[in-house]
């Protein structure tokens, strides 16, 4: 099972970098560009990733997916959300077929 609190300390850390200068943090500095500059590297490495699974490299997809994770959550950070509320809606949908989970959306 994952350790939750990995996912809490990563999520700490991202906030303590926040209002870190952008010459000292990688991730201070993505936060000073925004969020296009944040887009841009969730789109890279959600690309990485599929490369890394149609090549069948487990290792590589493993780092990819650790980047893709990392920088979503830079990216949830940036808009005031954490990783609790990708679990909160993860447990709402448990248990809920994906085909009524997504018309559910719809018809809203």
């Amino acid at each position: 099972m994952i350790d939750i609190e990995v996912l809490h300390r990563v999520a700490q850390t991202l906030a303590e970098r926040k209002d870190a200068s952008p010459e000292s943090s990688y991730v201070s500095s993505l936060f000073h560009k925004g969020t296009d500059a944040i887009c841009k590297k969730v789109a890279e490495e959600a690309a990485e990733t599929i490369m890394a699974a149609k090549d069948k490299d487990m290792l590589h997809l493993v780092w990819e997916v650790t980047d893709l994770w990392f920088h979503s959550m830079i990216l949830l950070a940036h808009h005031g959300l954490s990783v609790d509320d990708v679990l909160a809606e993860f447990r709402r949908r448990e248990g809920v077929s994906g085909i009524d989970e997504k018309n559910s959306r719809t018809a809203k």
